[in-house]
This record gives C-alpha cells, structure tokens and sequence, in this order.
C-alpha cells in the first residue's frame, strides 16, 4: 500500500463538472495529471517551488521524504522479522523490541505525511473549492493503522502471552 500511495498520482483530486463530463486534476508525490489535456508532467515544479509557494513546496517534498523513509524502514522491517522468525529462542524473546520499533517509526512517518498533506489541503491558497483528498491518501492512512495496529497487537501479545520453552519439572520417581 505504501509504494501504491507513492507512485500513484492520487494524494488529491479536483474535479470540475462540465456539458460534456468531468474535468480532473490529480496531484501526487511526484506527478501532477490532467484529464482535460490527457497528460502528466512532474511535480512540484521550478515554479511551485519560488516566491510565495516555498513553503507549499518544502512541505510537499517532505511528504514524498516521509513515504520513501516509510518503505526503506517497511524493508528493514521485513528483514527483521524474517530474523526474528528464522533465529532461535532468544531472538524471538529480544527481536519483538526491534520489530515493534519499527513498525512505530513506519507508521509514524506515514501518519505525519496523511496529516501535512490534509493541513496542505485546508491551509493552501492553491486548493480552491472542489479539491479533496484521493486514493493514494486513503491507502497512506490504511497503511499506518495496519502498522499501528501491528504493533499493538504485537506488544500485546508479547505482554500477555507465556514464554516459550520454559523449563518443566519431570515427574519424580
């Protein structure tokens, strides 16, 4: 879900209805489309980014900084589960710490990145009436309540449940 919300154009939509159907405008990371000129240019652009837009920009940016940092810690992520399940007893008792950290930090940046790109939409200038948040939006939130969730249930189960392997007493004779 979180290389979907990156590549996909669809943190935020305009559409625009017309006699003859619907102008949209789609805004993602990294691209800008048009549906009245069929095309998708990069974005934000040399102009996005000067005068009274540098902070629209800088912000926009940090986003796209946030949701990469988010996949390289969902990678690390996975090797370290991978580790955990793979090793032996004490990396089971130990590794849950690592693995329920990252899964925080993943869901962390991606929970900060929802959020400035929401606080972009109501505070800037720029969205006019008729912009509202989109797909890659969505699966950005459902990807940190999976995360969260993940590492709630994790320290959960860490807490409540029983060691594994613990000594037995044998039977006396």
């Amino acid at each position: 879900m979180t290389i979907a919300s990156i590549v996909e154009p669809h943190w935020l939509r305009w559409d625009s209805p017309t006699g003859s159907g619907n102008i949209h405008q789609s805004l993602g990371l990294h691209r800008k489309c048009n549906s009245f000129t069929g095309t998708c240019e990069h974005f934000p652009q040399y102009e996005d980014c000067h005068g009274d837009d540098r902070p629209f920009c800088s912000l926009w940016r940090t986003v796209g900084f946030l949701m990469s940092f988010s996949v390289i810690v969902e990678l690390a992520l996975l090797v370290a589960y991978a580790v955990v399940i793979l090793g032996g007893k004490q990396k089971r008792d130990q590794g849950w710490k690592i693995v329920c950290s990252l899964l925080v930090v993943a869901a962390a940046a991606q929970c900060a990145s929802m959020a400035v790109v929401a606080g972009l939409l109501d505070r800037d200038d720029r969205f006019i009436v008729g912009w509202a948040l989109d797909r890659s939006w969505i699966l950005c939130t459902v990807s940190w309540s999976v995360l969260a969730m993940s590492a709630a249930g994790l320290l959960a189960a860490t807490i409540y449940m029983p060691e594994e392997g613990d000594y037995e007493l044998i039977p006396g004779n």
